[in-house]
């Protein structure tokens, strides 16, 4: 009587303490891409119920070949900004900005940029306390870009973060540390982009992730996490990728009157050729539907999390909620994923 009297008590301890277990430590964010920063009702709601924390892509910088040097490009609209937002500026510059820039021009190009998110800053009043760069650097541009990184830091004075990809991960002694107070990693677009209709998911897959994140523990950086919310479809002709659209879905894909279902999970097959949102389809036409969703983010979670250090606070920046599907995605599911951590 007492030995079950006391097996009692330890299972009803147990479940207490499990019941009580305390959430992942971890904030929700959003990335914002396009280049007019405006917010319908429902982005603007989800985007208040999980934290008002938004990272916009403030401009890219490119490279002109014609007139050789850098230049901004696509710099963001912001048209109208809800009260309340914690507003982390994103530059994006591409691997051939610093493949063209010499090593003398580099200061001033962080200088440039340190200027221009300053000025759209002190138009709409956004007090920022971080920026995020996006690069997806080489081995022949690491110590340019690494010098950029600490040029702008030292002008800028904010923390400053750095996207991070896997390979950089895996092969970080060649690929370099930034030299940032943290990385992002990217956890997403992890496979390759092909014709073949029996090749996994290249948005996220767990056999390509696996062969990478076993490298998280040794990676010496303190990394916040990106997961993806988009799908595509890959465009196939003649066996060639020739394009790959956000805007084509299932919903397009599953008309009859256009196309039909072939082998595989999500391959259809154009049986007429016509015109789609002002993109040509020709008969025979193939698309290889990749999509996200929140079985696909929980997996990835889950893979994630077994192999991610512990660390005093995540944050989990989705990608993105100017296109997000929010028949799929919404406020329950996206921090119940953000738990996880």
């Amino acid at each position: 009587m007492f030995k079950s009297l006391g097996w009692l008590t330890v299972i009803v301890l147990l479940s207490t303490l499990t019941s009580c277990k305390k959430p992942g430590n971890a904030s929700t964010a959003f990335y914002y891409w396009k280049t007019g920063f405006k917010l319908n009702e429902q982005q603007a709601g989800l985007l208040k119920q999980t934290g008002n924390n938004v990272y916009i892509r403030f401009f890219d910088v490119s490279w002109n070949d014609q007139e050789q040097r850098s230049y901004p490009n696509a710099v963001v609209q912001l048209n109208e900004l809800p009260a309340g937002l914690n507003i982390t500026p994103v530059i994006y510059i591409t691997n051939k900005t610093f493949e063209n820039t010499a090593d003398t021009a580099v200061a001033a190009l962080a200088g440039h940029c340190n200027k221009l998110i300053n000025e759209l800053s002190a138009e709409k009043k956004i007090s920022y306390t971080k920026v995020q760069v996006d690069c997806d650097w080489s081995l022949s541009t690491r110590d340019k870009y690494f010098s950029f990184l600490k040029a702008f830091k030292k002008l800028n004075q904010k923390r400053l973060e750095a996207t991070i990809r896997l390979h950089q991960v895996k092969f970080k002694e060649r690929t370099g540390i930034p030299p940032v107070d943290a990385g992002v990693l990217m956890f997403y677009n992890m496979g390759k982009l092909n014709a073949d209709l029996q090749q996994p998911n290249s948005i996220y897959n767990e056999d390509d992730a696996g062969k990478y994140i076993v490298y998280l523990g040794s990676y010496p950086l303190k990394l916040d996490i990106a997961l993806p919310l988009f799908s595509w479809a890959i465009h196939i002709r003649e066996g060639r990728v020739i394009q790959v659209y956000g805007k084509i879905g299932r919903r397009q894909l599953t008309d009859r009157a256009h196309f039909e279902p072939i082998e595989g999970p999500a391959n259809y097959r154009a049986t007429t050729s016509f015109f789609l949102d002002g993109i040509y389809i020709k008969q025979n036409d193939i698309f290889k539907l990749e999509e996200t969703d929140s079985n696909t983010l929980n997996a990835a979670a889950i893979q994630l999390t077994q192999h991610l250090p512990k660390q005093k606070h995540t944050t989990i920046i989705y990608y993105e909620l100017a296109n997000i599907d929010l028949s799929k995605f919404n406020q329950e599911t996206l921090t119940q994923i953000s738990a996880r951590f």
